[in-house]
Protein backbone atom coordinates (compact mmCIF):
# COMPACT_ATOMS: atom_id res chain seq x y z
CA UNK A 1 0.00 0.00 0.00
CA UNK A 2 2.67 2.35 0.47
CA UNK A 3 4.25 1.75 -2.81
CA UNK A 4 1.51 3.39 -4.85
CA UNK A 5 1.01 5.91 -2.27
CA UNK A 6 4.92 6.87 -3.19
CA UNK A 7 4.10 6.38 -6.81
CA UNK A 8 1.68 9.26 -6.59
CA UNK A 9 3.56 11.55 -4.97
CA UNK A 10 6.41 11.28 -7.14
CA UNK A 11 4.07 11.44 -9.86
CA UNK A 12 2.61 14.92 -9.12
CA UNK A 13 4.94 17.29 -9.93
CA UNK A 14 5.16 15.91 -13.44
CA UNK A 15 0.90 16.05 -13.45
CA UNK A 16 1.45 19.43 -12.35
CA UNK A 17 4.49 21.03 -14.56
CA UNK A 18 1.95 19.06 -17.65
CA UNK A 19 -1.15 20.77 -16.85
CA UNK A 20 0.67 24.71 -15.64
CA UNK A 21 4.09 24.09 -17.46
CA UNK A 22 2.44 24.47 -20.79
CA UNK A 23 4.79 25.01 -24.19
CA UNK A 24 6.67 28.26 -25.36
CA UNK A 25 4.19 30.89 -25.45
CA UNK A 26 1.52 29.32 -23.59
CA UNK A 27 2.19 31.31 -19.88
CA UNK A 28 -0.20 33.56 -18.35
CA UNK A 29 2.27 36.46 -17.17
CA UNK A 30 1.34 38.53 -14.47
CA UNK A 31 1.17 42.35 -15.22
CA UNK A 32 4.24 44.25 -13.40
CA UNK A 33 2.96 46.50 -10.90
CA UNK A 34 -0.45 46.35 -11.77
CA UNK A 35 -1.89 45.24 -7.97
CA UNK A 36 -0.57 47.04 -5.62
CA UNK A 37 -3.84 48.60 -3.37
CA UNK A 38 -4.56 45.69 -0.66
CA UNK A 39 -8.14 46.72 -0.53
CA UNK A 40 -9.05 46.09 -3.53
CA UNK A 41 -8.99 42.58 -5.36
CA UNK A 42 -6.11 41.23 -7.80
CA UNK A 43 -6.48 41.60 -11.22
CA UNK A 44 -7.48 38.55 -13.53
CA UNK A 45 -4.90 38.47 -16.38
CA UNK A 46 -6.59 37.89 -19.52
CA UNK A 47 -4.24 36.98 -22.81
CA UNK A 48 -4.99 38.57 -25.70
CA UNK A 49 -7.61 41.09 -24.19
CA UNK A 50 -9.06 42.98 -26.93
CA UNK A 51 -11.43 45.96 -27.18
CA UNK A 52 -13.94 44.86 -29.36
CA UNK A 53 -14.82 41.55 -27.31
CA UNK A 54 -14.78 43.65 -23.93
CA UNK A 55 -17.61 45.58 -25.34
CA UNK A 56 -19.44 41.79 -26.89
CA UNK A 57 -19.20 40.41 -23.58
CA UNK A 58 -20.38 42.96 -21.74
CA UNK A 59 -23.93 42.55 -22.48
CA UNK A 60 -23.68 39.09 -22.37
CA UNK A 61 -24.58 38.60 -18.90
CA UNK A 62 -22.49 40.79 -16.79
CA UNK A 63 -21.93 41.20 -13.13
CA UNK A 64 -21.06 44.26 -13.47
CA UNK A 65 -23.08 47.61 -14.37
CA UNK A 66 -22.51 47.52 -18.31
CA UNK A 67 -22.63 51.16 -18.55
CA UNK A 68 -19.79 51.74 -16.36
CA UNK A 69 -17.85 48.82 -17.82
CA UNK A 70 -18.44 50.55 -21.58
CA UNK A 71 -17.50 54.10 -20.10
CA UNK A 72 -14.18 52.51 -18.21
CA UNK A 73 -13.28 50.87 -21.54
CA UNK A 74 -14.19 54.36 -23.16
CA UNK A 75 -12.42 56.23 -21.47
CA UNK A 76 -9.10 54.14 -21.10
CA UNK A 77 -9.71 53.60 -24.72
CA UNK A 78 -6.22 55.25 -25.73
CA UNK A 79 -4.26 53.20 -23.83
CA UNK A 80 -3.86 49.56 -24.79
CA UNK A 81 -5.42 46.73 -22.66
CA UNK A 82 -3.17 44.23 -20.69
CA UNK A 83 -6.40 42.67 -19.95
CA UNK A 84 -10.03 42.77 -19.32
CA UNK A 85 -12.72 40.55 -17.36
CA UNK A 86 -16.15 41.95 -18.22
CA UNK A 87 -17.63 39.35 -15.56
CA UNK A 88 -15.44 39.99 -12.55
CA UNK A 89 -15.20 43.86 -13.33
CA UNK A 90 -11.54 44.56 -13.94
CA UNK A 91 -9.45 46.46 -16.69
CA UNK A 92 -5.88 46.26 -16.82
CA UNK A 93 -4.29 48.72 -19.23
CA UNK A 94 -0.65 48.32 -20.55
CA UNK A 95 2.46 50.63 -19.80
CA UNK A 96 1.69 54.15 -21.72
CA UNK A 97 3.82 56.68 -22.84
CA UNK A 98 2.18 60.13 -24.51
CA UNK A 99 3.86 60.97 -27.19
CA UNK A 100 4.84 64.79 -26.17
CA UNK A 101 6.61 63.22 -22.96
CA UNK A 102 8.82 59.90 -23.94
CA UNK A 103 10.48 59.59 -20.10
CA UNK A 104 7.20 59.30 -18.43
CA UNK A 105 4.60 56.35 -18.47
CA UNK A 106 1.26 55.44 -17.04
CA UNK A 107 -0.61 52.45 -16.59
CA UNK A 108 -3.79 51.72 -14.80
CA UNK A 109 -6.55 49.54 -13.45
CA UNK A 110 -9.98 50.25 -13.39
CA UNK A 111 -12.30 48.29 -10.81
CA UNK A 112 -16.56 48.00 -11.34
CA UNK A 113 -17.70 47.23 -8.27
CA UNK A 114 -21.05 46.15 -8.40
CA UNK A 115 -24.60 45.76 -10.93
CA UNK A 116 -25.61 49.34 -9.76
CA UNK A 117 -24.66 52.84 -11.29
CA UNK A 118 -23.37 54.61 -8.56
CA UNK A 119 -21.05 57.42 -7.80
CA UNK A 120 -19.27 54.72 -5.14
CA UNK A 121 -18.92 52.17 -8.72
CA UNK A 122 -15.95 52.91 -10.35
CA UNK A 123 -12.46 52.97 -8.78
CA UNK A 124 -9.33 53.82 -10.45
CA UNK A 125 -5.38 52.90 -9.51
CA UNK A 126 -3.20 54.77 -11.51
CA UNK A 127 0.67 54.19 -12.13
CA UNK A 128 3.53 56.30 -12.99
CA UNK A 129 7.58 55.86 -13.74
CA UNK A 130 9.95 57.68 -14.87
CA UNK A 131 12.48 57.05 -16.63
CA UNK A 132 16.09 57.67 -14.69
CA UNK A 133 19.27 56.72 -15.92
CA UNK A 134 18.23 54.55 -18.90
CA UNK A 135 15.78 52.64 -15.97
CA UNK A 136 12.19 52.84 -15.24
CA UNK A 137 11.70 54.35 -11.80
CA UNK A 138 8.07 54.17 -9.73
CA UNK A 139 7.16 58.09 -9.21
CA UNK A 140 4.29 59.18 -7.04
CA UNK A 141 0.58 60.16 -8.51
CA UNK A 142 -1.83 62.97 -7.27
CA UNK A 143 -4.45 61.28 -6.09
CA UNK A 144 -7.37 64.02 -7.52
CA UNK A 145 -6.18 62.62 -10.97
CA UNK A 146 -7.84 59.22 -10.24
CA UNK A 147 -10.69 60.37 -8.65
CA UNK A 148 -11.21 63.22 -12.04
CA UNK A 149 -10.81 60.18 -14.08
CA UNK A 150 -13.46 58.20 -12.05
CA UNK A 151 -15.69 61.13 -12.43
CA UNK A 152 -15.52 61.00 -15.85
CA UNK A 153 -16.17 57.41 -16.15
CA UNK A 154 -19.31 57.92 -14.41
CA UNK A 155 -20.15 60.94 -15.88
CA UNK A 156 -19.90 58.92 -19.50
CA UNK A 157 -21.80 55.96 -18.40
CA UNK A 158 -24.59 58.66 -17.23
CA UNK A 159 -24.89 59.46 -21.01
CA UNK A 160 -24.94 55.76 -22.00
CA UNK A 161 -27.89 55.21 -19.83
CA UNK A 162 -29.97 58.08 -20.68
CA UNK A 163 -29.40 56.83 -24.74
CA UNK A 164 -30.56 53.19 -24.05
CA UNK A 165 -27.16 52.48 -25.18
Amino acid sequence: MALPFRSALLALPLALAACFGGGSGSQVKPVQGAYTDPSLPPPAIVPGADKTNAKQEADAGMVVNKYLWRAALETFEFMPLASEDPFGGIIVTEWYSPRTTTSERFKATVYVLGRQLRSDGVRVALFRQVREGGAWADAPVNPATATDIENKVLARARELRAQGS
